[in-house]
């Protein structure tokens, strides 16, 4: 690949700030070519999220019009940063060929695939099931809001497009998203709840309303809840995803580079067998997202009376025996507790009150995030699935 043709081609993408090129602008910096990949650093100060987003998706496709299998690596940086590096590569030592190899390790790259629309977003962590009805969106909650009880800044996104419970766990019933225009465009704004941002097509419906959508239009709001709308800088995005291994799951992996996925089951037999169909769906081969591990909600049972005693009424041990089949951890056990009902249908979230039950969602953050920072130390990020595979 020409790095001449590329600079002509990164001349067709207008910077927001200034309206003019972003070559004209100076705000591209170290094009690298390395067979198919294409490397540069672009100075992003003072852009908001979705602008630095639509200005990824923009150099890549002005690129891949002339190198259509270019594997396009966006570093977005500020001036400041870059400076630093130019001077710490500058006093790196006298021989050339040195600082030139210490400003290759030390400029990682912030997206490794080409086309990622959520370039903010740094692990977007799915939670699944392959039955209804074992907690999934309970879990999902409370983990998001665990996560951000650990410092993290959070969203969640509700792609339980039949079934959405996050408007009502959340409190957030018969709020509707603001707009913002982004390059002219109306955009969403994720709705803010205890801290976490959130979005659900439940905002758009009336509660009673009966969501009727075949696979295509499933499809279009997935897209439009990643795309169109304005999520901020996050740490993690949790997905709520419906039950089973249906055109939500497929759409996903077609849109995002998925960090992990989470397991959700009971420890009931039939839960389990629809589980592991669930969980091998993210093992397929032209899919390969990882399993970071199994939450086995309802584990057991303790009533006022006798506290200390635990009523397996669901089994035991079903979700270590789902975590051996995904070689993967077991990453906590919820047991049945009146509370977490009772907070889930009051819109204030069993995480956020203080008791034993904080305790067990706190530590499956905790689980979650050791288990995300082990995957991202050994793995390259997730290749988003092609459509035509």
């Amino acid at each position: 690949m020409d790095i001449e043709k590329i600079v002509e081609a990164l001349k067709n993408v207008i910077d927001p700030l200034t309206g003019v090129d972003l070559i004209a602008s100076k705000k591209v910096y170290n094009i690298n070519v390395d067979g198919d990949h294409v490397f540069f650093d672009l100075i992003v100060n003072d852009l908001e999220p979705m602008m630095k987003g639509e200005l990824n998706l923009r150099t890549v496709e002005e690129i891949q019009k002339i190198y259509p299998n270019a594997n396009v690596n966006v570093n977005m940086i500020t001036k400041e940063v870059l400076a630093a590096q130019k001077a710490k590569a500058e006093t790196s030592g006298d021989n050339g060929q040195e600082k030139e190899e210490e400003h290759k390790t030390f400029v990682q790259p912030l997206l490794d695939l080409s086309g990622n629309p959520l370039p903010q977003v740094k692990n977007i962590i799915a939670v699944a099931s392959g039955k209804g009805g074992v907690g999934k969106s309970t879990v999902a909650v409370n983990l998001a809001l665990s996560l951000k009880e650990l410092g993290y800044k959070v969203g969640l996104l509700d792609g339980d497009m039949y079934g959405p419970s996050i408007p009502t766990m959340l409190k957030l019933q018969g709020k509707r998203p603001g707009l913002k225009k982004v390059y002219g465009i109306d955009k969403l704004l994720p709705i803010e709840a205890y801290g976490i941002y959130t979005m659900s097509i439940g905002f758009f419906v009336n509660p009673e309303q009966a969501i009727v959508l075949r696979g295509p239009k499933l499809d279009g709001v997935m897209k439009q809840f990643v795309k169109d709308v304005v999520w901020p800088d996050l740490d993690y995005m949790i997905i709520d995803l419906p039950p089973g291994t249906g055109d939500v799951q497929l759409s996903l992996v077609q849109l995002l580079s998925v960090t992990g996925a989470i397991m959700v089951t009971t420890p009931q037999q039939v839960a389990l067998d629809d589980a592991v169909k669930a969980m091998h769906m993210f093992m397929l081969n032209n899919v390969e997202v990882p399993i970071l591990g199994v939450v086995e909600n309802m584990s057991w049972f303790s009533c006022e009376e006798l506290p200390d005693k635990k009523f397996y009424i669901f089994g035991h041990g079903g979700g270590k025996v789902l975590a051996q089949k995904g070689s993967t951890d077991l990453l906590g056990q919820i047991p049945i507790i009146e509370s977490i009902r009772k907070a889930g249908d009051n819109g204030l979230p069993a995480v956020l009150s203080e008791g034993p039950v904080r305790d067990y969602y706190l530590d499956l953050a905790a689980n979650v995030d050791k288990q995300t920072q082990i995957r991202n130390e050994i793995s390259q990020p997730t290749k988003i699935v092609d459509r035509d595979s």
